[in-house]
């Protein structure tokens, strides 16, 4: 359910790298499911009740249908505040109108059959390239290098972690843990969200829905794209970028900005030998190809 609002979220959103899918989903979407579009902004940020932590798409519609009615209200009442425009069939929700609820209901099944459907084994293949990427970072580095890794400009503060936001919001544990949330659809500053289950993140997953390639790709593929699991599957020796090009049949341009994604992910390392530029993978890329932690150093 949070995937399919974070998509609804891209669909209303002018990122470059969604353009084709927003143009195709937004083609084939129903009628039926443009309520969606009036309840969930750009930014995602769209009442609570309608992405609920959910074992799957039944169970999370049912929490949808039956959420309490004062959660609804408020969180109704947050988003209008936040400068979307009230719309009046919402009012309708707050109200428990019938009719009302039976078309979001009708959008929200409209919407997932359109938008998610037919995406979702590769949507599950990036989520779980994701996750193993995660643990092999928590194996090799430890918890503190993988939370800083979610997100551009993450740091720690002592034992805070901070990420870059528009909203000055800070979030205390108290003990509790938080659910990691990857999205393949969302491109943004990480989430914070509260439910009665506990807190959760969204953050970006590293490789977005528009460059997932075939689900039934090696994980490795899954997680980098084709062309960059291949590079580094060819960098367990020194290679030259004009190498990697003759051996791959690749623009040196197209090379160089694989390299350079590579090494910034701390996959390989390029060394200048006079004009010639060497690339080989470190330790964390070894263990990648090879399935067990390596280290690095920082």
């Amino acid at each position: 359910m949070v995937e399919l609002t974070l998509a609804i979220a891209a669909l209303q959103r002018p990122d470059p790298l969604y353009t084709l899918w927003r143009r195709r989903t937004l083609h084939a979407l129903p009628r039926s499911a443009g309520p969606l579009l009036e309840l969930v902004p750009a930014t995602a940020k769209g009442p609570l009740f309608l992405d609920p932590l959910s074992l799957g798409f039944d169970d999370g519609l049912d929490q949808v249908l039956s959420a309490p009615t004062p959660f609804v209200r408020t969180e109704l009442r947050r988003v209008h505040s936040a400068g979307r425009r009230p719309i009046p069939w919402t009012r309708l929700l707050a109200d428990r109108d019938r009719e009302s609820w039976q078309i979001l209901e009708h959008a929200v099944r409209a919407a997932h059959a359109c938008v998610l459907d037919s995406s979702w084994d590769r949507i599950r293949a990036g989520f779980d390239a994701e996750r193993a990427w995660r643990i092999h970072i928590l194996a090799a580095q430890g918890i503190r290098a993988m939370l800083v890794g979610l997100a551009p400009g993450a740091r720690w503060h002592g034992t805070t972690l901070e990420f870059d936001s528009t909203d000055d919001v800070e979030v205390t544990l108290n003990g509790h843990g938080i659910t990691l949330l990857p999205s393949v659809f969302w491109t943004g500053r990480p989430l914070v969200g509260r439910y009665a289950q506990g807190m959760f993140l969204v953050y970006p997953a590293t490789t977005p829905l528009p460059l997932l390639d075939d689900p039934t790709a090696n994980a490795l593929a899954t997680l980098l794209g084709r062309t960059r699991a291949t590079i580094l599957e060819q960098l367990t020796r020194p290679r030259t970028t004009t190498d990697l090009a003759h051996q791959l049949n690749l623009a040196k341009s197209s090379v160089s900005e694989h390299t350079k994604a590579l090494r910034d992910a701390h996959l390989t390392t390029a060394h200048r030998d006079g004009k010639t530029v060497w690339h080989t993978c470190t330790p964390l890329g070894l263990g990648l190809l090879t399935g067990s932690p390596g280290t690095t150093k920082s």
